[in-house]
Order: C-alpha cells, then structure tokens, then sequence
C-alpha cells in the first residue's frame, strides 16, 4: 500500500471512530427528547475514502453515539456504501458490531475471512473477537446502518488490509447471520402492550453476543396501532425508525418521529410509539443490559406469552439465517 493509500485509510478509520462525538448534538445524553433523538441527514454525513482499508467509498454519520445510554452502546451510524465499494475487513477485540443492509442490491458480507452473499434486507453480526468487512459489487448504493456494543466506553479495531474484493463467496453462509422477511413476522408478545395488529420478530437472540448487547428485534406497527413496552430497570433500548412515521412518547415527554430516526431509551424509562400516516411504522430494537449479570438474569427468565399461547422460541428456531435459539423476552419484557 502507498503512502497516500495508508494517510487515506487511517484517516476513514479515524472518521468512522469519531462520528458519534462529531455529531454530539444528535443523540446528545441529556436535555429535551426533540435532542436526544438522532436523525438522519444525508446532506450531513461524511464522505471517506477506503474505510478500514476497504474498497472506494461511502458516506456515513453517527445518529446515536456513546453518550446517548448509560449501558455500553458505542454508536449507532447510518449512512450509503458507494457502487464497487465497501468496508475493509478488521477485528474487534473489546466490542461487537454489527452492519445491516436496509436497502438495496444483495451485497457481500465476510466473517473471519469467508464470505457470502446475503439477500437484503439483511444483516450479520461480528462478535468479540472477530473480524468483518463487507462489499458492494453492484452498481448501485446500497442503505447501511452500523451499530457497536462494547465491554466498556471505548472502541477498538485492528485492520487486516483486506478490501474483500473478488473474495470467494459461499454457497451457504458460514456465519450467523438474519433476513428480514415479512412472512416470519409474528403477533406481538404481551410485554409489548400493543395497541391494533402489531407483529414483531426477533432477528438476534442474546446468547448469539459476548457483550452485554441482549437481542435485535423488528417491531412493525399498523396504522392506528401503538405499543408501550413495560420498562426493565436492567435492559436499555435504542430504536432505529427504518420506515413510517408516528409519534414516541419517553417519560411524558412526545416527539414526533419517522424514517431515519433513532431514539435512546434507557435503563427502567418508560415510552411508547404510535404509528401515523398510511404506511406501517417499523422499528429495528437494539437492546443493551445493564451488565453481564443483567443479561444473564435476562437469558434465564422464562420467555414471555405470546398470543395464542406459543412459547418464546426464536422465530424459526435458528434456521436458515434467523439466530434465534431461545427467543429471550422481547424489548422491555
């Protein structure tokens, strides 16, 4: 690698740790709602070059950072892999990351060194210890969203200067990993207290992380639906908005919400959404305990009611690219 490759590369690796604090007035740690909403500006985000050392270019900026939850959240970041483009592969060793493709072409995601195509919308999860990257070989942008969980506060990445480009692929992933298809959306537990025919899924069940990030969760709402999770004093949330518009209510106070917004909901806080508009509102749930002993205490509960009387097994047991397992009870059980 040149000189200028290697200036151009740490220079995107230093802009995709920064993000969040760079942004600090989105998803700011304290003050009215309205501030602690992140929302998603595309005419705001960062245009880097050869991110971890990846291939071509993207734009990307953070909608929630490390201030925006007591819990160990680092980042939620929201942003557009270019055409023939992507993230170099690279370890974490004391966080989990995660990036999801919300819309576009199918793209190339890698886990420690194998890769495979995954049908969007779609997502992979890099645990502890691992590395990832991912790319786009198409000839169209695609939607990403990146979130990282971590021991503590503090971020780390070691890059392996791998751009994945022309990477053999699998016919079958090697790795976990989720699809989000409508067809496996499911009437919505008990302890979402929903309002209308809310359905909701479990894409990432806590036992897939090493981190005290507890589960991934879809929350679609219809029109004229609503849904007011009971709080858990041990279980933070943060809500990505991926489609529709409504209104979100946290401790009394209401803010209104729509694709491209992402919200903190902390430890115990109580909140609700309604939906609004004709187009269902769909939430992405990132739940992060309080600590490792939370989480273990979150595992080990029974799983909650679901209507009709079926138990809380992941939806579709694990199979086929949903990591289920044990469907642990959903946001705010």
């Amino acid at each position: 690698m040149t000189s200028k490759s290697l200036i151009l590369a740490a220079a995107a690796v230093s802009a995709l740790t920064a993000a969040a604090p760079a942004l600090a007035q989105q998803g700011a740690a304290t003050g009215p709602l309205s501030a602690r909403i992140g929302h998603y500006d595309p005419s705001r985000m960062a245009h880097q070059q050869h991110v971890h050392e990846g291939a071509g270019s993207m734009s990307f900026g953070a909608l929630l950072g490390a201030q925006a939850l007591s819990t160990n959240l680092l980042f939620l970041h929201r942003g557009v892999i270019d055409p023939h483009s992507g993230i170099g592969q690279h370890f974490h060793n004391a966080c989990e990351e995660m990036f999801v493709i919300l819309d576009g072409d199918d793209i190339q995601f890698t886990i420690n060194g194998r890769t495979a195509v995954l049908k969007t919308p779609a997502g992979a999860p890099d645990r502890m210890g691992n590395a990832h990257g991912i790319y786009n070989p198409s000839d169209r942008p695609v939607q990403w969203l990146n979130i990282n969980v971590g021991l503590n506060k503090n971020y780390d990445n070691f890059d392996l200067t791998d751009d994945r480009v022309g990477a053999p692929l699998d016919k079958i992933p090697q790795f976990v990993n989720f699809h989000m298809d409508p067809a496996m959306m499911r009437p919505a537990p008990a302890s979402l207290n929903a309002g209308g025919t809310v359905t909701y899924r479990r894409l990432l069940a806590p036992q897939v992380f090493m981190t005290s990030w507890s589960f991934f969760d879809q929350i679609d709402i219809p029109a004229g639906g609503k849904i007011a999770p009971t709080p858990d004093a041990n279980m933070s949330e943060a809500y990505y908005v991926n489609k529709g518009a409504g209104s979100v209510t946290v401790n009394g106070e209401t803010v209104q919400i729509k694709a491209g917004d992402a919200i903190p909901v902390d430890l115990g806080v109580a909140h609700s959404f309604t939906q609004s508009g004709n187009e269902p509102l769909e939430l992405l749930v990132i739940g992060v305990a309080k600590d490792l002993a939370a989480k273990q205490a979150f595992m080990a509960a029974p799983p909650p009611p679901f209507p009709g009387g079926r138990g809380g097994r992941g939806a579709g047991g694990g199979r086929g690219g949903d990591a289920g397992g044990r469907g642990a009870p959903p946001a705010g059980r």
